[in-house]
């Protein structure tokens, strides 16, 4: 079954991109929430996900949508296998636009204190 992402540019306080402090993340942001995403990142590889439940990081800005940034690492260094399948049934997964630099990982995502 085909579907669509919500949004397909990444948002100006996305904490993938190297430019934003984590901190000034509107909504709320706390480390702790931060680092409780660490169960949306494949590990191995991770096929726990197909078939089954699978963990996303959502986007703090728009209701219900993908964290572009997050997206982008798993379907590339991240290799988080279940999602690449799920994307491939993603009608508009060609017009995904990051913005600047971009982290590795997660652990990078995470604020200096």
């Amino acid at each position: 079954m085909s579907w669509e992402l919500k949004r397909t540019k990444q948002c100006a306080k996305c904490p993938w991109r190297k430019d934003v402090d984590p901190n000034d993340i509107p909504n709320g942001y706390t480390r702790e929430r931060h680092e409780a995403l660490g169960c949306t990142i494949a590990k191995g590889l991770n096929i726990g996900g197909i078939g089954g439940e699978m963990r996303v990081m959502a986007c703090h800005e728009t209701e219900d949508a993908h964290c572009l940034g997050w997206l982008v690492n798993q379907l590339g260094p991240g290799n988080n296998i279940p999602l690449r399948m799920q994307m491939l049934q993603c009608d508009n997964r060609a017009e995904i636009v990051l913005s600047g630099e971009q982290w590795d990982s997660f652990e990078d995502t995470l604020p200096d204190d």
